[in-house]
């Protein structure tokens, strides 16, 4: 029998782990198991656990603090509340639960205690018992556990030290180790092997999903080409692409080696006016062009239009992959702040700031890009060619955002799903390089797809009425690129998802190409665990997170029937139209031109360019091109915008929903970024209660200056209640503080039809550096500022208070007289 309280305090801490392989013993059906109230995935084990531990909540989950028993798995940090229902053990698993964050998803873990903050690392020594717990996560969530005075000294030390070991990537497996905590198991394995795929998108991997999509944009000229159904054309572009119908598979063939990487010419989309929407990569100028090459070359880069071809450089004006990724981490040193250092940007020069990290400029640059072949498109009778070097990302931006403005069906769920699918996963974006989910290639490293989300946020934002999609969706999107889990983000091309999924190899002879090679040991069970699609929502959200993920929209016409694949009826346009066969121009900041060596075969050092299309002189046709995109001034205040509602929507489904790029139009994605700024803040500035924070000090001075303003206003109204209610311009003085610094910010987000409005704003911080819970009578978020009805009514800098009510379609205005405009014309700085 062992005796002894040391012995005894080592028993009861294995205990966890001994149920654990009990437990997982026991039964092969992949179902929830519930392991001291925490509904845990088959083979998942307990490594430590903490009793009462209190979360703090965030603006979307209500605000406040809730109680309950803080875990540290294999795979996650969960959080089980004291009053939650009981797991139901019949349910299906899912990854994560709505209080809970992945290892994965950690960067940072820092603890706070009396006047101190540490960040914690494997070899960490800590010299005080934590009071507060704070995970900085990689899509930018801050979480923050407080532990209560009668929380164990030594679960508080060990699960802080248990989750500061488990998420650091010690190696570059550590990604393979995290999937097989989380999907290794027999009973996940065997689970997601019969998971049935969502039927309602399409998922782009035959000829059946590409023939559908072109029945849907009426693209008959247009067909499904099998030629690199081996990958042996370009490993790069998927198996199935879509061509003109007059090109041979064999002829096609001759044209790949004059592509980057044999990113020839393909169609993406075609809108309803009959303009063809296309992707390629730059043309190989060191390769001899033969007759018969240059006439496929030029059928397939007309396409079935035989007059007008555009072709659209995105390398000038777009950033980087490079300019992208220093951006990005200038705005997530901004907005959090840096921890390790204790030093944050003061609120005076938190405008000028984020004006430096570039991040708005590029996503205006995006969006301007995007409208302007949108209103070329719009034109008719014309194919835009989008050419970038490598064609795997700026031209995924760019193509994907004029999809969303033109075509509704992009603005749905699935449609948007759909989207992604075609134009990032399918067509090859390197989301396996660009996320470096390894950490091990920096220089590779860029969110790309990150900014697309941010411009598909600021259309969201300034027509939500026009979007089925919210900005739940959107978020819930943005955090799942950082969980190495899914198919969709670990790979870089449709030919590395079918070598890992079939457990294929391949190797190359002369004479045979690529050929598919099976590996010896590929009859038994891969070691890799099966990794489902981003799109099986269920695996991540409860149903009820999956309801907000959409909203009720009013149902979009049919398209008009065709008159000769062409809606158009401008005659300005049919006069640009009726051009010279093969005239080819290129759209260049803002302007056309025709110069001589934009077709390799067409510039007289080749030789044997003779007799194919002609081209056009570089004056003709091109003041008809400018017409198009002078139709809407890019650079100017738009017109429709009023005080009351903005910037007017298009009519016609089908037009273009052309963003607003002024200044105080764009604004920075809150709900994505700012969502764990206020913790940051807090806790780089470490200061004992007795002492309120510098924001809270600001918060209370505004509120002050706002109650003397309602009292003037009331007082000089000698009745209220028959004075016409006149909607207040909330977001005209754009959320001044006593500092004079003005923040970017919207009061309040948008509110479209059906929108589900965000939780009030927060009321006062008050932070808490001391262990103890505060008494029964006293909630554990105090605010010291109440009116005479006892409620709270501090606001943040960030945004007014909750009792402001947001306009529908509320956008930014012009800025008051005292402010002016950045050189950039990006923020408002006064």
């Amino acid at each position: 029998m062992l005796t002894g309280s040391k012995t005894t305090f080592k028993v009861r801490q294995m205990l966890p782990d001994i149920k654990e392989r009990m437990l997982s013993q026991s039964g092969v059906n992949a179902r929830s198991r519930d392991v001291f109230g925490l509904r845990c995935l088959p083979g998942e084990c307990v490594l430590q656990r903490a009793v009462m531990v209190r979360k703090k909540l965030t603006a979307r989950e209500g605000r406040g603090w809730l109680s309950g028993t803080l875990f540290c798995t294999h795979f996650r940090v969960a959080f089980v509340p004291q009053d939650s229902p009981k797991p139901d053990d019949n349910a299906d698993p899912v990854l994560l639960g709505d209080h809970d964050v992945a290892l994965a998803s950690i960067e940072k873990v820092v603890v706070v205690g009396p006047n101190r903050t540490k960040l914690v690392t494997p070899n960490s020594s800590l010299k005080f018992t934590p009071e507060e717990l704070v995970l900085y996560c990689r899509d930018m969530r801050v979480i923050c556990f407080l532990f209560d005075r009668l929380t164990p000294d030594a679960q508080v030390i060990e699960i802080t030290y248990t989750i500061a070991k488990t998420y650091q990537p010690l190696k570059p497996g550590s990604v393979l180790s995290f999937q097989n905590a989380a999907l290794g198991s027999v009973e996940m394995k065997q689970f997601l092997s019969n998971r049935r795929r969502d039927t309602h998108m399409n998922w782009f991997e035959s000829v059946l999903d590409w023939e559908q999509e072109l029945e849907r944009c009426g693209a008959s000229g247009w067909r499904v080409s099998s030629v690199n159904d081996r990958f042996e054309m370009s490993t790069s572009l998927p198996r199935f692409i879509v061509v003109p119908q007059k090109v041979l598979d064999t002829e096609l063939k001759k044209s790949f080696a004059h592509f980057n990487e044999g990113r020839i010419p393909r169609w993406c989309w075609r809108h309803p006016r009959g303009s063809d929407l296309l992707r390629m990569a730059s043309f190989q100028n060191n390769i001899y062009h033969e007759k018969d090459d240059i006439r496929n070359l030029e059928m397939v880069l007309f396409g079935c239009q035989s007059s007008l071809c555009v072709v659209v450089e995105l390398g000038e004006e777009l950033p980087s992959p490079a300019d992208i990724q220093l951006a990005h981490s200038r705005l997530r040193a901004l907005c959090l702040g840096d921890i390790s250092t204790s030093v944050s940007v003061p609120d005076d020069k938190w405008l000028s700031t984020l004006e430096s990290t570039h991040w708005l400029d590029y996503t205006r640059s995006c969006l301007r890009k995007a409208s302007e072949v949108a209103c070329l498109l719009r034109g008719g009778h014309l194919t835009v060619a989008l050419q970038e070097a490598e064609d795997r990302d700026m031209s995924c931006v760019v193509s994907s955002l004029v999809q969303v403005m033109c075509d509704p069906h992009c603005r749905t769920q699935h449609g948007f799903q759909s989207l992604v699918q075609k134009e990032w996963v399918m067509a090859g974006h390197r989301f396996y390089s660009r996320i470096n989910y390894h950490r091990d290639n920096d220089k590779e490293e860029a969110p790309v797809f990150l900014i697309f989300l941010d411009c598909v946020w600021q259309l969201w934002s300034q027509y939500p009425s026009r979007f089925q999609l919210t900005e739940d969706f959107l978020l819930a999107l943005h955090d799942s690129i950082h969980l190495p889990l899914f198919s969709s983000f670990l790979a870089n091309c449709q030919r590395e998802r079918c070598k890992r999924s079939q457990n294929l190899g391949q190797s190359y002879t002369p004479v045979n190409g690529w050929r598919d090679v099976l590996h010896p040991d590929s009859s038994s069970d891969p070691s890799d665990p099966p990794l489902p699609p981003v799109w099986d929502w269920a695996l991540q959200y409860s149903k009820h997170r999956q309801d907000r993920f959409t909203q009720p929209i009013p149902p979009t016409p049919p398209l008009q029937p065709l008159l000769n694949g062409n809606l158009n009826t401008n005659p300005d346009t049919h006069r640009l139209t009726d051009a010279i066969p093969g005239s080819v121009f290129l759209l260049s900041r803002g302007t056309f031109s025709c110069p001589a060596n934009l077709l390799p075969w067409r510039s007289s050092s080749s030789g044997v360019y003779k007799k194919s299309h002609r081209r056009a002189p570089s004056s003709e046709n091109v003041p008809g091109l400018e017409r198009l995109l002078k139709a809407w001034a890019l650079t100017e205040l738009p017109q429709g915008l009023t005080s009351t509602s903005g910037p007017q929507g298009p009519l016609d489904p089908y037009e273009p929903l052309l963003p607003l790029l002024m200044g105080p139009c764009m604004g920075l994605w809150r709900e994505c970024y700012l969502r764990g700024a206020l913790h940051a803040q807090a806790f780089s500035h470490p200061i004992s209660a007795n002492h309120p924070h510098p924001v809270e000090r600001l918060a209370r001075e505004v509120q002050q200056l706002k109650d003397k303003l309602d009292q003037v206003s009331s007082s000089t109204d000698p009745n209220p209640s028959a004075k016409t209610a006149e909607p207040r311009r909330t977001d005209t003085n754009l959320n001044q503080n006593t500092n004079n610094g003005t923040f970017l910010f919207p009061s309040s987000r948008p509110q479209g039809t059906g929108v589900p409005r965000a939780a009030p704003l927060p009321t006062s911080i008050n932070h808490q550096t001391s262990r103890g819970s505060p008494p029964a009578s006293a909630p554990p978020f105090r605010s010291s500022h109440k009116d005479s009805s006892g409620s709270s009514k501090h606001t943040f800098l960030f945004g007014h208070s909750s009792s402001t009510e947001a306009r529908p379609d509320q956008r930014y205005y012009p800025a008051p007289n005292n402010a002016k405009l950045s050189k950039s014309n990006g923020s408002i700085a006064s």
